[in-house]
Formats: C-alpha cells, sequence, structure tokens
C-alpha cells in the first residue's frame, strides 16, 4: 500500500478511499443483495451494478467534499471511519449483527464487563489490517487541493451520475424501499453515523418527563411478595420445561404450582426488552414503569441487579452487584446468585404488608455463556469458551447456553424454596426474558435483529410462574406478552388502580 504515491489529487484520493471503503467493509452488504436479488436477470444485473457503483460514486463524493473543506478535518474522519469499520465488520461478520438503530442502543448501554467478553485475537487483526494500515496511508498521503470551479464541476458531473443510476432503477424503488434499513445498517461508515443521531434523537424524545399514571390503591392487608425475575436472552425452545429433549429444568420440573406459558417479546435488545416488562402498555412514550409505579403508591420494592438498560428506577432499594458483594459468601457471589443473598430476610424485614422484589438477571447473556455459570452447572459438554461463536460447532456452543438455562432453573428453584418459606405471605414468582437468543441458526449469533426480520429465537421467549398454596389461581392463558407483568403483579398485590387492564392478568 505505501508503494503508492504520496501525492494524490483530491479526486484520485477520494475515489481511493471509497474504493478501499468498498472493498474493506461491504461484503455482508452485498452478501445480502445477492440473496434476495435474482442476479441472472437483466434487471438484477442493472440493480446489483448500479448499487456498486452509487456506493462508490456517493462515498467518494462525500470524501471529496469534507477533504476539500479541510484536509486534516477530512483525514482526521476517514482515520476514524475505517477503524470504526473495521470493528464494525467484525460483529457483523462474525456475529450476524445487523447495525440499525436498535444496535446501537445496544452498543451505547454496553458495560465494560460486557464489551471486554468480545475482545479477540481476531478483532485485533481486523483494527490492525483494516483500520490501521489504511489510517497510516491516510497520513502519509499529500492530497492536492483543486479551486472552487473544478470542486463545483466534478461535483455536479457525480450528481448527475447519481441521478441518471436513480431513474434507471425506478422498478427497483419498491425492493430498496422495502429492504432499505438492513441496507442502511449494512453500509458503512454510514450504518453507525446515521443510527448513532436516530437513537439519541429518540433518547432525547425518550428523557422527556415521565408520564405519571393515576394513583393507586391497596385493597386488603394480606402479607404479599411477588418476586419478578427478569432474565437476559433467554429463548423458549431451550426449556424442557416447553417441550425440549435436553433436561434443562430437572428442578423446576418437580415443583407444584408451577406455570409455564408460551410469550414474544416486543423487541430483540435489552432496553426495549425490559422497559415493555415494566410498563403497562406497549408504547414509545415514556410511562410510568412498575417499580416507581407501586413505589409511589405505598408498595415496598427492591431492585436488585447484575445487569445495565433498565428505564430510570425511581426507588430506595437499588442494589447493583457491587452493592451486595459485602454481605456474599461463596461461589454464587460471581455468578447471579449474588442477587439472592439475603433475599428472604431482606423481605421479612419490611414493614409494609405488599412486596415486590424485581430480580435483574445475566445468566445467558453471548457470546461467553461458558463464564456465567459455576463449574457445577456445566452438565452439557463439551462447550464453546470462544468469543468468536463461530469457532465453535453449533453442538459446543449450544450445550453452553444450555448450560445458562439449567443454571437459571437452579436460581428460579431457589427463589422459590426461599418464598415457601415466608411464614404468612402469599407468595409469587414470575420469570420472563428480554428477548431471546441466536445461537448459529441462519447463521446468526446473539440478538438485536430488527424485529420486522428477526428469527422466531430472538423473540420467542420463556414466562413461568410459580405460586404459593390458595391464593390466586391462574387463568388458561394462551400466548402472554411482556406487558402482563404489570397488570398481573397488581392483581397479585392487591392494587386496585384505574390503568389495571383484567384482561392483561394471569391470574383470575
Amino acid at each position: 500500500m505505501f508503494t503508492l504515491k504520496n501525492n494524490l489529487k483530491l479526486a484520485h484520493f477520494a475515489l481511493l478511499m471509497s474504493a478501499l471503503n468498498f472493498l474493506f467493509f461491504h461484503y455482508a452488504f452485498f452478501a445480502f443483495v445477492f440473496n434476495d436479488v435474482d442476479y441472472k436477470t437483466l434487471n438484477g444485473i442493472v440493480l446489483i451494478l448500479s448499487l456498486i457503483i452509487l456506493m462508490l460514486v456517493l462515498n467518494a463524493l462525500v470524501f471529496y467534499l469534507i477533504c476539500f473543506l479541510s484536509r486534516y478535518v477530512g483525514k482526521a474522519l476517514l482515520i476514524l471511519f475505517f477503524n470504526i469499520n473495521a470493528i464494525a465488520v467484525y460483529f457483523v461478520n462474525t456475529y450476524g449483527v445487523i447495525i440499525d438503530k436498535t444496535m446501537i442502543g445496544n452498543i451505547l448501554n454496553t458495560n465494560y464487563a460486557e464489551s471486554s467478553s468480545f475482545f479477540s485475537i481476531k478483532l485485533l487483526f481486523y483494527i490492525v489490517i483494516l483500520g490501521v494500515i489504511p489510517s497510516l496511508f491516510i497520513i502519509k498521503t499529500n492530497i492536492i487541493t483543486v479551486k472552487w470551479k473544478k470542486f463545483a464541476i466534478t461535483s455536479s458531473l457525480a450528481l448527475v451520475l447519481v441521478l441518471v443510476l436513480v431513474l434507471a432503477n425506478a422498478r427497483n424503488w419498491l425492493w430498496i424501499d422495502k429492504n432499505s434499513k438492513v441496507l442502511g445498517a449494512l453500509a458503512m461508515p454510514w450504518s453507525y453515523s446515521v443510527n448513532t443521531v436516530l437513537f439519541y434523537s429518540d433518547k432525547y424524545k425518550s428523557n422527556e418527563k415521565e408520564i405519571l399514571l393515576p394513583d393507586a390503591t391497596i385493597k386488603d392487608h394480606q402479607k404479599s411478595v411477588v418476586v419478578l425475575v427478569i432474565g437476559e436472552s433467554a429463548r423458549r425452545e431451550n426449556f424442557s420445561l416447553y417441550g425440549y429433549p435436553k433436561n434443562t429444568n430437572p428442578l423446576l420440573s418437580k415443583i407444584p404450582n408451577l406455570f409455564h406459558f408460551d410469550a414474544n417479546s416486543t423487541a430483540t435488545y435489552t432496553t426495549a426488552g425490559v422497559k415493555s416488562i415494566l410498563e403497562h402498555t406497549n408504547t414509545d412514550k415514556l410511562y410510568e414503569i412498575l417499580p416507581n409505579y407501586l413505589y409511589r403508591n405505598q408498595v415496598d420494592v427492591v431492585w436488585r441487579t447484575s445487569n445495565w438498560g433498565e428505564p430510570p428506577v425511581h426507588i430506595k432499594e437499588y442494589q447493583s452487584r457491587e452493592a451486595l458483594l459485602p454481605n456474599c459468601k461463596g461461589e454464587g457471589c460471581d455468578y447471579d446468585e449474588i442477587l439472592l443473598t439475603g433475599l428472604k430476610e431482606q423481605i421479612l424485614s419490611s414493614k409494609k404488608d405488599k412486596v415486590l422484589i424485581i430480580l435483574h438477571t445475566s445468566t445467558s447473556h453471548g457470546p461467553t455463556y461458558s463464564t456465567k455459570y459455576p463449574a457445577r452447572f456445566e452438565i452439557f459438554k463439551p462447550v464453546c469458551t470462544s468469543v468468536d461463536l463461530g469457532k465453535c460447532s453449533q453442538k459446543e456452543l449450544i450445550n453452553a447456553y444450555d448450560n445458562t438455562i439449567v443454571y437459571t432453573d437452579y436460581l428460579l428453584t431457589k427463589i422459590i424454596e426461599d418464598l415457601k418459606q415466608l411464614k404468612g405471605y402469599q407468595s409469587a414468582m414470575i420469570f420472563v426474558s428480554d428477548h431471546g437468543e441466536s445461537l448459529g441458526e441462519k447463521n446468526l449469533y446473539m440478538h438485536g435483529v430488527p424485529m420486522s426480520i428477526a428469527p422466531k429465537e430472538q423473540y420467542e421467549i420463556p414466562f413461568i410462574v410459580w405460586i404459593s398454596d390458595g391464593y390466586k389461581q391462574v387463568k388458561p392463558n394462551k400466548i402472554l406478552s411482556q406487558n402482563h407483568v404489570f397488570h398481573s403483579v397488581l392483581n397479585f398485590l392487591s392494587v386496585q388502580s384505574p390503568i389495571y387492564d383484567d384482561r392483561m392478568s394471569i391470574f383470575k
């Protein structure tokens, strides 16, 4: 690469950058196009050639404009683009992710512990080969600028070519519009650039003042407690309670008064999934969520978490892993069992009749499934231990994931056993996941695919309920939504509210 001339005219430099950007970062883009378009027909050939030319010309035009206005700013942006592109295509090629607005939300809501689990030699290779080396060339190259007149002529000719190609593809506009979200999510660097702007625009709207729900009243003085367990990346089909052939629920399957329902998540990423579990209806607006609402209406609410991505929680007892660690003993403190530390004692210490405990777990979050459970729960072997999931056999990957479900089975059983020991309380445990998980099906991994094209593995979730004897009965529900949680908790805790919808409660 460094044998190229150090001095390049602005137009030549912009074209070269566009060509390298095209070659290095758009395999997934055109793999999608070739899979969805009949490239053996004349129309298919025209569409594919047009997309190639449009990508080269439009990117060159943007790079040309930026570098014309300022060579230093242009070079800095190109270096930034190439390095971020390298990281982005690593995740696109390795995990099959699509970098749309929701994926940007996942990235920006990821903490250090999760992001560091993705590090691999392969990622470093991508950054060095596709990011660092082109950056050195960009730094070394001397760009020969042009006059305004030359710039205007070149830009105008490029725009005319773009217009001709757009008009020539009039019959393909419907196909482009239909697939615009996927195409836009795979086009570098605009996938993350544009979608980051869209994400912050939506976040600004969501940060508007929380819409308070109508006041509620507590109907009786019966001591009642609900433990709501928000699962992470737990997909329904890998629970033996739902017919999975491997025994991933050896403990729960033996517990009386346990019910399980089919359910679907409203999204395939954590922030939206958790929001749906906690809100009374599926909406883009920021309504008061379940813990805030019940806390404001005199219910004792405790939130314990080893995860992140929840809406703003306004309660007194918000307990992170770090807050729980000093009182935790044993190997479980390194895993989600830490959320159960002193749980029974905290419930008994409450001075209120109604208690809601929310446990936000991270048990089945990838890619390092094998690190999410203690060694004694490694029932299924061999397991995938690589962050590059494509390097593992699907058997190894599924074994590692299934072990996280076995560990989930243990945690839920331990919660139920604690609740059984609460004398004088009517108790319930509700487990529902934020979304599902892909484990190599259709060459997809983990989650985050837009709902419009998401596979069922990413939105079919478990909804598991246990209740103590003699207080409530469960309806013969069919497919539930995450919004059923809000109304079911209100019902069980005898909270009377104008917002309550009996059709959305799992309890009679």
